[in-house]
């Protein structure tokens, strides 16, 4: 039997019932499976973490998921923290910056059965995850914002020729395994040395791939053609920014936030970790929708699957993603989606379908 150290955070607010669920559903699902074992590592962040040990994002948290294959992170409620925990990198910040996770790979597509605003689409949304606008981690040193005055803030935007080879190769990968069609999304009409340099970048990098047709669009064209055509897309490569945003259109359009997986990937490191946050207004209710870290959790054993050279792995992670659909199949669902059960007993259903 092969045995993968996996690193659990659990995090805030409906993290802890969403974790329980999909680390059940994962670990019954391995059971079923004689060549692969699971040692689930539980690690405090967030709030847990201010309360043991003084930080949100502990460092021996940090020293130990160093040791893991890869690890599952719940959502966490940052807003909430103390100022002084405020003012640091959130927990999820703090890790993609610490290990390099420098994709955010997100999937969006339609499922039978469940309500969407748009009829079909199957696309996947690769976000350069280190720079861009978000200071929190484009900086060694300092936070990237600051004020010269008490009415000018300004915000400090990177973008290098290196983050930009890396998230383009890695979306031609991906294209690859899938339909061999890259769009690059960027704003290089206004911000022309920044987004220009990620484009230009990109295309290079895609013209290595005689195998991918390419084409680029401004972001604002972009956020139009995903409501009006998100079938006709297969990966989307965008900076850190317009991937956040696009990402969170995408999944609105094809069901729920709720059922919105990602995972944050280096070389080799990878977390999962759902699109969306912790909900602390319906926490301990159980009624959560478990299904964006259920999926999340199965991209990153595709991902091990990949690393390892593990096909076990992906059929693992090809089960239960299949059970979540015979269970929607079964008109199980949880209230997001226009059902009853709560998050237990769609864990239980998911179970049971294995």
């Amino acid at each position: 039997m092969r045995t993968y150290r996996l690193g659990v955070l659990a995090g805030d607010g409906i993290g802890p019932e969403i974790m329980r669920a999909t680390i059940e559903i994962v670990t019954t699902a391995a059971e079923q499976e004689p060549d692969i074992g699971i040692d689930w590592i539980e690690l405090p962040m967030g709030w847990d973490g201010i309360h043991q040990h003084g930080a949100a994002m502990p460092e021996d948290t940090k020293l130990a998921l160093a040791t893991c294959d890869g690890w599952i992170m719940g959502p966490h409620d940052s807003a909430a923290y103390p100022l002084e925990h405020q003012e640091q990198r959130n927990p999820s910040g703090e890790l993609r910056h610490s290990f390099d996770l420098f994709a955010n790979i997100r999937p969006a597509r339609t499922y039978p059965g469940v309500p969407a605003v748009i009829p079909a689409a199957d696309l996947v949304i690769v976000r350069e995850n280190t720079e861009g606008f978000y200071p929190d981690r484009n900086m060694h040193l300092g936070g990237g914002e600051f004020m010269p005055t008490p009415d000018m803030a300004l915000s400090v935007g990177v973008f290098t020729r290196r983050a930009a080879e890396r998230i383009a190769h890695t979306a031609c990968r991906l294209a690859l395994s899938r339909r061999g069609y890259v769009s690059i999304v960027h704003k290089a009409n206004v911000i022309r040395l920044g987004t220009g340099l990620f484009r230009d970048v990109c295309q290079e990098v895609i013209a290595t791939y005689p195998d991918i047709r390419v084409d680029d669009y401004h972001i604002d064209a972009m956020a139009a053609h995903l409501v009006r055509r998100p079938a006709d897309f297969d990966v989307i490569v965008t900076i850190n920014m317009f991937g956040d945003i696009l990402s969170d259109l995408a999944v609105e359009l094809t069901g729920s936030l709720g059922l919105a997986p990602s995972l944050n990937a280096s070389e080799d490191r990878a977390m999962a970790q759902a699109a969306h946050g912790s909900a602390p207004d319906i926490a301990g209710q159980d009624i959560a929708n478990p299904v964006g870290l259920l999926f999340s959790a199965t991209m990153l054993l595709r991902w091990l699957s990949q690393r390892q050279a593990d096909d076990t792995l992906a059929t693992l992670a090809d089960r239960i993603d299949a059970s979540v659909l015979r269970t929607w199949d079964a008109d199980v669902r949880t209230r997001d989606l226009g059902g009853t059960s709560g998050t237990v007993a769609f864990a239980q259903s998911v179970i049971a379908h294995l």
